[in-house]
């Protein structure tokens, strides 16, 4: 009875032995929420700083890949037209001297005028061949009577000789006698041809049709014959009916200036014109000193527009069976390898190739060799370029387009195209 007094609750309110299970519960929820929390926070904090640096990584890989400009090769005209300087020069040019002595007695055309093949230039006075001619004259007569003298006497000896009233050794002396005067008379007559034909030369006459571009004389100067250097030309004559322009082609394109070829000739006097001409012929032989191949090219001047000695520009239109292409400068890689260029592969790795140059215009030039229509060529390489260098090829931008457009324009309006003029890099 007394245990079961005692083992009553002292306390009417407290709770029973039973209660303690579900406070443990509720410590142990709170536990994992905590815990929860906790793994909740660090996610949010861990994981945008591993984006962040897969972000980092990914663009420092980007940036470690240089980023290029690349274009893509122009391919040039099949056409190819060369400009080259020349001078322009007469058909035919002689300087007129005198074949006499004398003074001038008249002169009948000056500079400036045109004259016909033999027409009379000049007369010179000559006093001094008239004289001899008249002394070659008498020697002449005096030489013919003495040879007809002794043509005589050898005729008589000879008839004397078959009666036996001379000896044979007079009708030989005879017989020589003759030939000797004989050929005395031959040495008269042709001192006296000698001596018309000297004055034959007082009357100067043009040589073929031309203009007369210089006359140096005047009535009553004295002439003395002969072309040294102490003697001075009467006058000087131009054929400019068809005039001759010689230029010295670059011997990479000497295998295409071939007689027959269009050369056009442009002159600064006459803007916007072109003058026709033609190839006609080459010196066939390449020049050591300068590695070029003269040629000839032949234009026609019956307006006499074109003057001789004026300087020209020869537009010498060549047929290009080669294919080539048109770069900008600023694509040019110098080294001790030689000329090259950067391209970009398939797998955007860059590739030096060699380059051969052609015709050079400016801001671009024309490649020969090295390059094929497929290539992508590296705009302004940096120095440091290597082949097998990873890269990222980019079209150019707008402003770095605008140079070479402009260069492009530039050309076209210089040279017609890019197809067509230049002036060959030597």
């Amino acid at each position: 009875m007394t245990e079961q007094i005692q083992s009553k609750p002292s306390h009417p309110n407290a709770p029973p032995s039973g209660s303690q299970a579900p406070s443990s519960k509720h410590g142990f929820l709170f536990l994992i929420v905590a815990i929860v929390i906790v793994v909740l926070v660090v996610i949010a904090g861990v994981v945008p700083r591993m984006r962040a640096k897969t972000a980092l990584k990914k663009e420092t890989d980007k940036s470690a890949v240089p980023t290029v400009y690349v274009i893509q090769a122009k391919q040039g005209s099949p056409h190819q037209e060369i400009v080259l300087p020349g001078n322009i020069q007469a058909f035919i040019d002689a300087p007129i001297y005198a074949r006499t002595n004398g003074y001038l007695k008249k002169w009948y055309v000056d500079i400036g005028a045109r004259v016909k093949a033999g027409q009379l230039l000049a007369e010179i006075d000559t006093p001094e061949v008239d004289q001899q001619l008249q002394a070659a004259r008498a020697d002449l007569n005096t030489a013919q009577a003495n040879s007809n003298l002794s043509h005589l006497t050898a005729n008589r000896y000879e008839d004397l000789k078959n009666t036996d009233s001379v000896s044979k050794q007079d009708v030989d002396n005879a017989n020589g006698d003759y030939a000797a005067k004989k050929a005395m008379e031959n040495s008269s007559q042709f001192n006296v041809k000698r001596l018309e034909d000297t004055k034959a030369f007082q009357n100067i006459y043009a040589p073929f049709d031309g203009v007369i571009t210089a006359r140096n004389t005047d009535v009553g100067q004295l002439i003395d014959q002969g072309s040294s250097s102490t003697q001075k030309e009467l006058f000087h004559i131009a054929a400019i009916k068809t005039l001759r322009v010689y230029i010295n082609v670059p011997q990479q394109y000497s295998i295409a200036a071939k007689p027959g070829l269009t050369a056009d000739l442009t002159l600064g006097e006459y803007p916007g014109r072109r003058f026709q001409g033609t190839l006609v012929r080459t010196a066939n032989s390449i020049d050591v000193a300068s590695r070029t191949l003269l040629v000839e090219v032949d234009v026609n001047n019956s307006t006499g527009e074109l003057l001789p000695g004026a300087y020209t520009e020869v537009h010498l239109k060549l047929p290009s069976d080669i294919p080539t292409f048109i770069l900008p400068v600023s694509a040019l890689i110098f080294r001790s390898q030689g000329l090259q260029v950067a391209t970009v592969d398939s797998s955007n790795k860059t590739k030096l190739v060699s380059i051969s140059l052609g015709r050079d215009f400016g801001s671009e030039v024309e490649v020969l060799s090295g390059l094929n229509g497929d290539d992508k060529v590296i705009v302004n390489p940096s120095d440091s370029v290597v082949d097998g260098e990873q890269v990222n090829p980019q079209a150019p931008k707008t402003s770095q387009q605008n140079p070479q457009q402009q260069s492009q324009q530039s050309q076209q309006q210089t040279h017609g195209g890019p197809s067509g003029e230049s002036r060959p890099s030597q």
